[in-house]
């Protein structure tokens, strides 16, 4: 049965530079709807209609969820109908209840949902806990709707850099990018011309450029996909564009460092340059197949999202970004050689700690049965005042509250 979507009672106000029609089309596109109708009587018998109030913010997961779930309407806190998704036959009656001149009573056969009722809090794709939302919009609440999307579009576990220090400049970042028209892959083909010159500064060890083109790089690497969520114009070249670059550029940087380099005195005594970069590029390798294969083969949430220690382990993990504090550091200090060997040290610290973590998680799958993330567990066996909930979760969302 085909799904024919119609918008009513649109706000006027514009979202990160989209319009209510604009944002709600382009995320039923995503969840398979892309029958538009502008009015209900073009509705064929057969079909079935999902009617959305424009003036409101719908989580994406909801309009996901309305999609698959026939003879519903959807309410929420305040008790006023938003939504509705109901046969052809019913549905001049589902928009005048959700007019507000009927009442949803009148509906035989339709039940009553809610944000919570029809989807989880568990964000697998951006590896988070988030309550689900649906949110009036009016001129006073845009900028808290802007700042909510955005942090919405945010990956709850990641590494310290991305956490706790982009998410202000790129908030503006994107905004800025949203104003003039850039999209996403305009902000990665960015990244990819600076990852090129950032390796081209640590070739001939001009460490200092190649240091600061290496940071915006990464800053860039986080807009790119923030401006895509936030604007819905995320696709699947894009995805597989941003991911090649993030996967393969790093082990090069740090071959192009170790070139760059005019002294090589190691702290570890007998440690070779050579040796030194086929650590960083196998213990890379080793590490990224670790991830790939619990992601394939025991848990699609990603092995950083099994437990909290996991979590933690997350933020610091020798990946690109953690490997960088080690490098700026020492080329501050005058010594460029060190920042290499550490780096070295924490991608086969690392990656160990990854396999280790493997072997235990195939213990307790073998033992118990399929594995669960700890994110799922929040209100059960994981307290919800735990400092991993407090740094990992946002665990209320309200149409006036601030979403730093």
């Amino acid at each position: 049965m085909s799904i024919y979507a119609y918008i009513f009672e649109e706000s006027a106000v514009r979202l990160w530079e989209l319009s209510s029609r604009q944002r709600l089309e382009r995320v039923l596109e995503r969840a398979g709807v892309t029958e538009i109708v502008e009015n209900l009587e073009s509705i064929p018998k057969e079909g079935s209609a999902l009617l959305l109030r424009g003036d409101y913010l719908y989580d994406d997961r909801v309009i996901k969820s309305l999609a698959k779930m026939e003879n519903i309407v959807l309410q929420v806190s305040s008790a006023e109908e938003v939504a509705a998704h109901v046969s052809s036959n019913l549905a001049q009656q589902a928009r005048d209840v959700l007019s507000g001149a009927a009442s949803s009573q009148d509906l035989k056969g339709v039940r009553i949902e809610t944000p919570e009722t029809l989807s989880s809090s568990f964000d697998e794709r951006l590896r988070k806990v988030d309550p689900v939302f649906v949110l009036p919009i009016s001129s006073e609440n845009r900028r808290d709707l802007e700042k909510l999307l955005f942090s919405w579009s945010y990956k709850g576990v990641t590494d310290l850099v991305t956490k706790w220090v982009w998410p202000r400049p790129a908030r503006w970042a994107t905004g800025v990018c949203a104003r003039y028209g850039f999209r996403p892959n305009h902000v990665t083909i960015a990244s990819l011309f600076l990852v090129v010159i950032a390796g081209i500064f640590f070739f001939y060890g001009i460490y200092g450029w190649g240091l600061l083109i290496g940071w915006l790089m990464t800053f860039l690497d986080t807009v790119d996909g923030k401006l895509a969520r936030v604007t819905v114009t995320s696709s699947r070249f894009g995805d597989i564009f941003d991911h090649a670059i993030d996967l393969i550029h790093p082990p090069l940087w740090y071959i192009a460092w170790g070139l760059g380099l005019t002294q090589f005195q190691p702290a570890v005594p007998g440690l070779t340059l050579n040796t030194m970069l086929w650590l960083i590029v196998v213990g890379y390798i080793v590490g990224r197949l670790v991830e790939l294969t619990f992601k394939l083969r025991l848990g699609n949430f990603g092995i950083f999202c099994w437990r909290p220690t996991d979590s933690y382990f997350r933020l610091i993990t020798g990946r690109r970004n953690p490997n960088l504090i080690l490098l700026t550091i020492s080329a501050v200090l005058g010594r460029p050689d060190l920042g290499l060997e550490a780096v070295a040290i924490w991608t086969v610290l690392t990656s160990l700690f990854l396999l280790l973590r493997l072997v235990m998680a195939w213990h307790e799958r073998n033992i118990s049965g399929p594995l669960r993330t700890w994110l799922q567990d929040i209100g059960q066996g994981i307290d919800k005042r735990s400092l991993a909930v407090r740094l990992f979760t946002r665990q209320s969302t309200t149409s006036g509250g601030s979403y730093e």
